[in-house]
């Protein structure tokens, strides 16, 4: 195993693979099974942005799915599987990141006619039921489950589990789908994962952006995404920068029909038909 891993990373040079008969591959580190982001059908929005980077770079996207879960990026691109991470933070250390295609941030989700919250300040989290997302098998806190907590608001607040129920075919619903069965009264939802599930909503929900977008220096709520590659695979960076600016248009149209928040563009309608 340890000689095919040396020999798998040993084929990339500008971080795309040669497949057979010398077509381009673009090998994609991603999750079969977290919707809105990627599924095994690539069905997720991320899955439609790799296939127009792929296609500027006249490469073929292969997948390598492994469940975005801890050791996720030591395990696939730094074992020398894969080449390129869709949807990481463009400031996140591991990797060398591309220009960010789009800012969202953490939203308040709420139901039309219940509670309207706007920020982690609002005196009325204090009295409500408050759902808020857990990050990793050991309940890490997502930061508005810490900023909740270093206000005291603790007693009243329901954690969900970010990838929730794996064997269910969209396992992230399940805060949502709590705030539209009435089980919490607003909850704190990364922004991408709350649009699109409250588009599939039975009811009308509202979204809600969460402020401040800066919680203190070291606790943000909003955040630029973009792809990650290795840290020496620059060309591949840049190749894969180029690509996003030539596909903006295209990529902007994709985030908007999954309904992402967005802080960088016009908003769209988040309230579910």
């Amino acid at each position: 195993m340890r000689l095919r891993l040396v020999l798998l990373a040993g084929i990339v040079v500008s971080g795309i693979a040669p497949a057979a008969g010398g077509a381009r591959e673009l090998r994609v580190c991603a999750d079969p099974n977290n919707l809105p982001f990627s599924n095994a059908q690539r069905e997720g929005f991320e899955n439609k942005i790799v296939a127009l980077v792929a296609d500027e770079l006249a490469a073929s996207p292969r997948y390598l799915w492994w469940p975005q879960r801890r050791g996720f990026v030591r395990n696939t691109l730094k074992a020398g599987l894969c080449d390129v991470v869709p949807g990481v933070p463009s400031n996140l250390e591991l990797l060398r990141t591309t220009e960010p295609y789009y800012r969202s941030s953490y939203v308040f989700v709420s139901r039309i006619g219940g509670p309207s919250v706007a920020s982690l300040d609002d005196p009325t989290l204090r009295d409500l039921r408050v759902g808020v997302q857990l990050i990793g098998d050991d309940g890490a806190n997502s930061p508005p489950a810490d900023a909740l907590a270093r206000r005291g608001i603790v007693k009243n607040v329901r954690g969900y589990p970010v990838y929730g129920n794996y064997g269910k075919p969209r396992p992230g619903a399940a805060i949502v789908d709590a705030v539209v069965a009435g089980d919490v009264d607003v909850a704190v939802v990364w922004g991408p994962t709350a649009g699109y599930f409250a588009q599939q909503a039975s009811r009308q929900l509202r979204l809600t952006p969460v402020s401040p977008q800066f919680d203190g220096p070291q606790m943000p709520m909003a955040f630029d995404i973009s792809m990650g590659v290795r840290k020496e695979d620059q060309a591949l960076r840049d190749e894969i920068d180029s690509a996003i600016e030539h596909r903006r248009a295209a990529i902007d149209a994709i985030l908007a029909g999954y309904s992402v928040p967005r802080l960088d563009r016009t908003p769209v309608s988040h309230r579910s038909q």
